[in-house]
């Protein structure tokens, strides 16, 4: 698959130019990007395993147990937050995924390639196309079906980094750093719409004197952090209470967790020597939470969100019946894939950017439907839909499964046709002939943007 308005061969195009699709962009980044990646990949295979221990649980003669454990209650009642296990983890530990998500979105924005908005154009573009034609193909599968069933309409829309990173890392690829680039940046967009979304839409019984309250102790947070103060003991605490009012505003709890990663400086203050004297609060902050993120908030959410008894293959059959968990599969494998390589089509097609000539339409379509591969927030949507334990979020889970599965097979047999590609781009981009310690495909060291944002 070729780009309809790919110039002729033999045509000298600057490589990873700004006016390309999928240039390559700063080493510096590359090397951010690859670290990051490298992270997630690690998450993504502790999300697989809770995920596999909650499916072999609840569908195993000890399935009352783990169903017990999950709706166990716990917290001070007085303060609203006798909350069962299951949505502790749901409201409570998505949270601090939230806070890296926001702290990751400020980032890119402001340090990173997405600050240029000739480049930020297409993974914005792919990201809104990838969660319009998933919504759009979920609404018109359950236009008749009546009842809530188009309350699930955005949970195909969003897509899970970290079990798309596991995948390439169980496959093997030499994945270009443009287009593992692209794949990072297209899943931040689509976090920040997410959000959005559980924000606009998702909300009910707003509550504007705890919501008052919440934002303005996200307020005292920003003004602290602001002036370089790490004290976990003053910060956490705050941290605290902001999620706490923002739960009881009626708003999800998790969007509390963004506005306080938006509001921690991503570069360092000139007075601490600026950008080149190393990494700023946000990436400190990252540094310390991820860890707990990816290794211990998302996993145990996924533990408590996946346990969905199927009943062998009849229960399945019985289970995309609904054509609820129908439209997620179609959205995620059909929906995901369209909209991010379609989108990333016509960006093409009505400005001047070109694919990049390193990188081939298949490699677009491999990105594509890993973009289909939906489960942490698909299922948090699902629970907010539908209630957590009902009926019908039991078959949006079974649609999550199953779609993430499928999408992910596809990407599999298309990136391992694109393996050998791969490597031969992967060993031409560590090439430094010049000895400088920067790849020659970068053309060189690449300094950061100044300032204290």
């Amino acid at each position: 698959m070729t780009s309809p308005s790919a110039p002729p061969p033999g045509t000298p195009r600057e490589r990873g130019a700004t006016g390309s699709l999928f240039g390559r962009g700063s080493w510096l980044e590359a090397q951010r990007i690859t670290a990051a990646l490298r992270k997630e990949t690690v998450g993504g295979a502790l999300l697989l395993l809770g995920t596999v221990v909650a499916l072999i649980w609840a569908n195993s003669p000890w399935s009352e147990a783990y169903a017990g454990l999950r709706d166990t209650v716990v917290g001070p009642r007085a303060l609203h937050l006798d909350l069962t296990l299951g949505q502790w983890a749901a409201d409570g530990l998505l949270a601090i995924f939230f806070f890296i998500a926001g702290l990751e979105l400020k980032r890119e924005f402001v340090a990173g390639d997405l600050r240029d908005v000739r480049r930020a154009v297409v993974p914005v573009f792919a990201a809104i196309g990838g969660m319009a034609l998933p919504a759009v193909l979920f609404t018109v599968v359950n236009l008749t079906s009546g009842g809530d069933a188009l309350r699930g309409w955005a949970v195909p829309t969003a897509t899970d980094i970290a079990f798309a990173v596991a995948v390439l890392a169980v496959i093997g690829s030499h994945l270009p750093t443009a287009l593992r680039t692209f794949l990072l940046t297209l899943a931040v967009v689509d976090d920040l719409l997410a959000i959005t979304i559980i924000a606009v839409f998702y909300t009910s019984g707003l509550a504007l004197l705890p919501l008052a309250g919440a934002l303005g102790v996200v307020a005292v947070f920003g003004v602290l952090v602001q002036r370089r103060i790490r004290s976990w003991w003053l910060l956490v605490p705050l941290a605290v209470i902001a999620w706490a009012l923002m739960h009881a505003s009626g708003i999800h709890a998790t969007v509390a967790g963004v506005l306080l990663g938006f509001t921690v400086p991503v570069l360092r203050s000139r007075a601490a020597g600026g950008p080149e004297a190393g990494p700023g609060m946000a990436e400190h902050f990252e540094h310390r939470w991820r860890p707990i993120s990816a290794g211990f908030a998302v996993p145990v959410f996924a533990f408590f969100s996946a346990g969905v008894t199927v009943g062998g293959l009849s229960g399945l059959v019985t289970s995309l019946e609904d054509r609820v968990a129908l439209g997620i599969v179609v959205a995620l494998v059909v929906g995901k894939t369209l909209g991010i390589l379609g989108a990333t089509a016509l960006v093409s097609r009505f400005t001047r950017a070109r694919l990049d000539e390193s990188l081939s339409w298949w490699d677009v379509l491999g990105a594509s439907l890993l973009g289909g591969i939906g489960f942490t927030v698909s299922l948090l949507i699902g629970e907010l839909a539908f209630g957590a334990g009902s009926e019908r979020d039991d078959h949006v889970k079974v649609g999550v499964l199953l779609g993430s599965l499928t999408a992910a097979v596809l990407a599999a047999v298309v990136l391992r046709l694109r393996n050998r590609t791969y490597r031969r781009l992967h060993e031409e981009e560590q090439r430094d002939d010049d000895g400088d310690g920067v790849p020659d495909v970068y053309g060189g060291p690449t300094q950061e943007p100044s300032g204290s944002a």
